[in-house]
């Protein structure tokens, strides 16, 4: 690996959770890792104010700041308490030097099976968040998950669906997430990127393979990029092919990677991207 090979890569903070942030700070700057995508929780555990100086001084960007949303809720309250902490992320995001705010939009409200009416409460919560995000210089990015996901995490399940959406706003507020986790088995997902592209919608692209079986629970199957089903420089083919030009994330949720030595599984991921997305494929392996 060489800079020039490693200069989109960006490693999600999940994807070594296991590193407290200043351990992954000093292993960003030792391998020579140069963009990091940040998480909520822990970035508040360390505080975000000293979260910003201690990735500032490192010399790192973060690339995105995961996670905003949770928006279908139907009680009163809780939508109030929703939009409450997602202007709490957007100040967070605005603090840590982030455009950008990657937003999983929520599943059903318990005994609800009304798919059509929680997409509509995202938009109204879109609608009071993409003006507030605006102002402090932090996008939102809708990020579709899976369908498996559909009923519990995130009712906005495709690209398309997840356009439909950002398309109501403008695109310096809302755009959305490609994540090749998620839309690698959808058949239009190409032109849908195309479609993101031309608005200048796609606001971040994350990295994880597909692997099977899946584990217990579905969440934490995330395999390392090489192991599995999805063709990552196909998909990086289609995101530059809309003009997308930005740092590419790995994304990792494995219960098998947070197991091991977290500078390792850096430094493996590291050259897995270099192998499967950046190198040409005659070169794999080299």
């Amino acid at each position: 690996m060489n800079d020039q090979e490693l200069s989109r890569f960006s490693i999600n903070q999940m994807t070594v959770k296991q590193l407290p942030l200043p351990e992954l700070a000093e292993a960003c700057r030792e391998l020579g890792v140069g963009g990091v995508g940040l998480w909520r929780e822990p970035v508040q555990a360390y505080g975000v104010e000293a979260a910003a100086k201690l990735v500032r001084d490192a010399g790192l960007t973060v690339t995105t700041l995961c996670r905003g949303g949770f928006l279908t809720a139907i009680d009163p309250v809780e939508r109030v308490g929703a939009l409450d902490d997602n202007r709490a992320a957007i100040d967070e995001a605005a603090t840590l030097g982030t455009d950008t705010l990657v937003l999983v939009s929520g599943g059903l409200p318990a005994g609800s099976k009304d798919l059509h009416g929680a997409r509509e409460r995202i938009a109204d919560a879109l609608a009071v968040l993409g003006p507030y995000a605006a102002e402090r210089g932090v996008r939102l990015a809708i990020e579709p998950l899976h369908p498996m996901y559909a009923a519990d995490r995130c009712v906005v399940s495709t690209l398309a669906q997840a356009l439909d959406l950002a398309e109501r706003f403008p695109a310096d507020q809302v755009g959305v997430t490609v994540d090749t986790y998620h839309i690698w088995w959808d058949d239009r997902a190409p032109e849908q990127i195309a479609r993101a592209g031309a608005g200048g919608r796609i606001h971040t692209f994350q990295l994880a393979d597909w692997t099977t079986p899946l584990p217990v629970g579905v969440l934490n199957g995330r395999g390392q990029i090489g192991d599995g089903a999805i063709d990552m420089r196909q998909w990086k083919g289609y995101v530059e092919a809309a003009g997308y030009t930005g740092h590419i994330e790995v994304e990792l949720f494995n219960e098998g990677l947070w197991a091991r030595d977290g500078r390792e599984v850096l430094a493996e991921t590291a050259e897995r991207f270099v192998e499967h997305a950046i190198r040409p494929a005659a070169y794999a392996g080299r």
